[in-house]
């Protein structure tokens, strides 16, 4: 009995401390989004219609990220991935809902719909930050995540959650819509080739920890760098849109956009790949 109960005791102080890892990770990754004025104000202004396509595609990203670096390496597989998304999810309001009211942003006699539009924002780079926590402030004391990796398609993806986390810090300004329109050709075409060539010596030319052999130079960038820079122009063009960023305007002006927001979001997919 006394075996068994100083185990359960350890499972448990274990399983606080990848809490509290994951209130430090929502913290950490979402301040930013936390403290930026668009956000509060797209969480009323938002179509409820276009807020919930934002929810209901994010939980299959949080899902994947959960299963590829989740609160605890002992706990591996869907099943546990499942509950990670929904204790990552409710660490991701908990969090958004505290550091708000603390700012005093969330209003005690706001309407329900303008309070539940800030926090389902924010909660969901809080949610990636909580997942990605047990792997980023565990000081190299425990492997978290799923070492089987991700082969092919599972980097693609994690080149997509990347992307999505930091075009969500950059969409909600005015800036990317200004810096689009200020660019001519010339400079779009300028970032797309930077952009690029960032990504690709990101994950394998600069010497970062995590950094992944470039076994076939011209493979790697097809396949990899090219393919997943396609990724982030279509997770830019989708971020616009949640945030309605491409109402009334022309594919120009779009693909444009699209470029500037790739430019964060191309840096984001590749630190995924040596994050995760």
């Amino acid at each position: 009995m006394i075996v068994s109960f100083a185990f359960d005791r350890e499972r448990e102080l274990g399983y606080a401390r990848d809490l509290g890892r994951a209130f430090g990770g929502a913290l950490l990754f979402g301040l930013p989004l936390l403290m930026t004025m668009e956000m509060w104000w797209f969480g009323f202004v938002l179509e409820p219609w276009r807020l919930a396509v934002f929810l209901i595609v994010a939980l299959p990203l949080l899902l994947g990220l959960a299963y590829y670096a989740g609160f605890s390496a002992e706990h591996r597989g869907l099943a546990h991935a499942l509950l990670d998304t929904a204790v990552a999810l409710a660490v991701g309001f908990l969090a958004a809902a505290a550091t708000l009211s603390l700012l005093g942003v969330l209003e005690p006699g706001a309407p329900p719909r303008q309070i539940v539009g800030q926090l389902a924002l924010q909660a969901v780079a809080g949610a990636m930050g909580a997942l990605l926590a047990g792997r980023q402030l565990s000081g190299g004391k425990d492997d978290v995540g799923d070492e089987d990796q991700a082969r092919y398609l599972g980097e693609l993806f994690l080149m997509v959650a990347g992307a999505l986390f930091l075009a969500l810090n950059m969409a909600p300004t005015e800036e990317m819509i200004l810096i689009a329109y200020k660019m001519t050709a010339v400079h779009a075409v300028a970032l797309v080739l930077a952009s690029l060539a960032i990504m690709h010596a990101v994950v394998y030319l600069v010497g970062f920890a995590g950094q992944e052999e470039q076994g076939r130079p011209v493979t790697a960038f097809v396949h990899y760098t090219l393919a997943g820079y396609g990724l982030v122009l279509l997770t830019a063009l989708y971020v616009l849109w949640v945030f309605g960023r491409t109402d009334g305007h022309g594919l120009a002006e779009t693909v444009d956009a699209m470029v500037v927001l790739g430019f964060p979001g191309a840096l984001g997919a590749a630190a995924a790949r040596l994050l995760v």
